[in-house]
């Protein structure tokens, strides 16, 4: 498992604490929106081929 995708899920469980916890200051917020931008970030880059194929 990525440590991005890792960091990813800790910052939205982290946003998810301070919002329901806090009266939640709007830095909080971006917490959601990193953490959101990293786990889609990833899936798209693991699933994309690195390069193209060596043909035999």
């Amino acid at each position: 498992m990525d440590y991005s995708l890792i960091a990813g899920v800790v910052m939205l469980l982290v946003w998810g604490g301070l919002t329901l916890t806090t009266e939640a200051p709007g830095w909080v917020h971006l917490l959601l929106t990193a953490g959101v931008f990293l786990i889609i970030w990833r899936i798209v880059v693991r699933g994309t081929p690195s390069g193209p194929d060596p043909k035999s």
